[in-house]
């Protein structure tokens, strides 16, 4: 009996660790490092940028015209993510989540080589277009890495598992799209703001690792609504904050400590547990589609935000956090009513908590006791 508890159990062997490491370093942190590499050299660029359009126009570029590249520069990263996941399925079904981690790198290695061209050729389209390659390998590592070491984790370590690349990715990251603008608009000098930026990113990997080791103690669904209530709480009083910055002498301290306490909540629900969740609540025939369909939507709306908050900023001011304190109250809401705990439970029992949910096995059963009996043996115990 000790021993069939023990198989069932399961065991990080050197050979399963070596693998998510390397699948984690390899296409994870990659998505992290570009998520924000062009964040604190963004003064340096836009003058680039300047420079290159006065060259061949004889003028300096407009601030809206400035803005508006600036814009697109950072979005095209959450928009190649997009193209990216809806990439996966056809990958992974064609080439195997090996194959589509390793053909991932051509993403990778060949914006590379086009962001070291871009100034010898005097071209900000290549930076842009750069980040759109860059952020489709971003948008199928952060949909096949997931898949696959949640499917190569047995149960007991599918959750610390699943979070790794997400540790990964905030180590690539350290920093955000406008946090140097957030941290400016609470009053923070310009010549501590990369300080600031940096001590937030810790901040962020600290609290990723926190979650690897009790999201198994834990579970999914409290740290997802643990998660989201603190971006809710950071959001309304963050905007209270910069509201009354100017006349309460103290409030941009509130603000950074507001922004620490969403990079808190984000890391401990929000940023790793969903692509966690989806591993464990679709069976591996339809999981590459669910990654598609949740990737896609994850990435738009990513190139959304990147694309119009600056303009949001212009317009709203201090109120700028408001819409995003609506969404995560509406989620928080969503997953407290709808969404069941996953921890300890094989992919089959998941399975079944939805079908009588939603009760699909009164109206499907012969359909889902097929697809349930077609997976191997060592999936079912998972």
């Amino acid at each position: 009996m000790e021993k069939e508890d023990q198989e069932k159990t399961g065991k990080l062997t050197l050979v399963l660790a070596l693998a998510t490491f390397l699948a984690a370093f390899g296409s994870s942190f990659q998505y992290g490092y570009n998520v924000a590499a062009v964040n604190s050299p963004s003064e340096f660029m836009q003058q680039f940028y300047n420079d290159t359009y006065y060259d061949r126009n004889k003028e300096n570029i407009e601030s809206f015209t400035l803005t508006l590249l600036w814009s697109l520069t950072v979005s095209m990263f959450p928009f190649g993510g997009f193209i990216g996941s809806l990439m996966v399925g056809f990958l992974v079904n064609n080439l195997g989540r090996k194959g589509a981690l390793l053909f991932n790198n051509i993403f990778s290695i060949l914006p590379a080589i086009l962001m070291g061209c871009s100034k010898i050729a005097k071209s900000f389209e290549i930076i842009i277009a750069s980040r759109l390659l860059v952020g489709i390998c971003a948008g199928i590592s952060s949909n096949v890495v997931p898949m696959y070491l949640g499917e190569l984790a047995p149960k007991n370590l599918r959750g610390a598992l699943g979070v790794v690349p997400q540790l990964f990715i905030t180590v690539g990251i350290l920093i955000y799209y406008y946090a140097d603008q957030i941290y400016l608009s609470a009053g923070v000098k310009s010549n501590d703001v990369q300080y600031v930026t940096a001590g937030t990113g810790a901040v962020n990997v600290f609290m990723t690792m926190v979650t690897v080791f009790v999201v198994e103690l834990w579970g999914r669904r409290n740290l997802l609504l643990i998660g989201f209530s603190t971006c809710l709480t950071a959001c309304i009083v963050l905007t209270v904050a910069l509201a009354l910055q100017n006349t309460i002498s103290w409030m941009p301290y509130v603000s950074i400590v507001c922004v620490i306490v969403y990079v808190i909540g984000h890391a401990v629900g929000p940023s790793p547990i969903p692509a966690l969740f989806i591993t464990e609540i679709f069976l591996q025939s339809s999981r590459p589609s669910a990654y598609m369909i949740g990737g896609s939507v994850h990435w738009l709306s990513n190139f959304i935000v990147g694309l119009i908050f600056p303009f949001i900023q212009v317009g709203l001011g201090p109120y700028s956090f408001i819409i995003f304190a609506i969404i995560c109250l509406l989620t928080t809401i969503y997953i407290f009513m709808v969404v069941p705990e996953t921890k300890g439970r094989t992919f089959v029992e998941i399975n079944q908590i939805f079908a009588k949910k939603n009760k699909v096995s009164d109206v499907y059963p012969e359909k889902e006791e097929k697809e349930l009996n077609d997976l191997p043996p060592a999936t079912r115990e998972q």
